[in-house]
């Protein structure tokens, strides 16, 4: 169990905490710069107690519920079509295809999180690791814009795109790697445009941050960890900050990329992670 919690006393602080961490969880989420590296990184800087599983549970589900609004045509589209190949036994449709190079994407990350989370969740205590892994992050998305952007469409992906993909989403385990991050970088380099390969990572992401958000929760039922009434505003602040500002950033993000580069996001993880390895160092 995570260590240390929110302070559950109803204080303009704790709501203060919870709307910060709320609006890391639903940024980070979603643009390139890793949500679990901000996570550990900035309630460092700023000396603050983890919070609770309870709220990590209640933010992942905020960010799914933005994953799942925002995408819900296309989530209804796919689930469609895969309950009509169910019923016919043929994989023609587009959309059929598509939700089964989803599925075959999330296995890599789902394999790796069942087996190595353990050894994994003990580099969230180390900063200088988390601030590392965010100038691999910084590379991988430098990298990328030094390859020519592709043409193709989500129709034109292959299991070779989803399987690549799909590796570097398992690889963002580590903290302070980027899920989004990766898996926009590994699109690009597999030769989709920017704003198609963020598409598919968002996509990507939905049964991940659902699969997430059960695993806590179901360590929260098995009691793991309390539930305060008093958590009660912290929990709800934190779920519509993440909620609404991940919406917002999924709505930006790919709007901004089919006109820019990533290379604004790399500086930002290169300089943050450059100064968090040097204060931890330091330190």
């Amino acid at each position: 169990v995570r260590a240390g919690c929110v302070s559950a006393k109803g204080s303009f602080v704790d709501l203060f905490k919870a709307l910060v961490l709320g609006i890391l969880q639903g940024a980070t989420e979603f643009l390139p710069i890793s949500s679990s590296g901000h996570l550990v990184l900035v309630p460092w800087w700023l000396n603050w107690s983890e919070p609770p599983l309870i709220f990590d549970v209640v933010v992942h589900l905020g960010t799914l519920m933005a994953v799942l609004v925002y995408f819900w045509r296309d989530w209804l589209a796919l689930l469609r079509a895969g309950a009509h190949a169910l019923r016919s036994r043929t994989v023609q449709d587009p959309d059929t295809r598509l939700l089964l190079l989803i599925v075959l994407g999330t296995v890599p990350a789902a394999v790796v999180g069942a087996l190595l989370e353990d050894a994994f969740e003990t580099t969230f205590s180390k900063p200088s690791l988390v601030a590392a892994f965010l100038l691999v992050t910084a590379l991988l998305l430098f990298l990328s814009e030094r390859v020519q952007s592709g043409r193709r469409g989500l129709e034109d992906l292959t299991t070779r795109d989803a399987l690549v993909v799909g590796t570097a989403q398992a690889l963002a385990i580590l903290p302070g790697l980027s899920r989004s991050g990766s898996t926009i970088a590994a699109g690009i380099m597999r030769g989709l445009p920017r704003a198609v390969s963020a598409r598919f990572s968002f996509l990507l992401a939905t049964p991940i941050i659902l699969g997430a958000g059960a695993k806590q929760g179901f360590d929260v039922i098995t009691g793991a960890e309390e539930v305060s009434r008093a958590l009660i505003g912290p929990l709800a602040v934190g779920f519509a900050a993440a909620a609404v500002v991940g919406f917002v950033c999924i709505w930006g993000l790919l709007r901004l990329l089919q006109r820019r580069r990533l290379y604004g996001f790399a500086a930002y993880c290169a300089v943050f992670g450059v100064l968090s390895l040097l204060v931890a160092l330091f330190n």
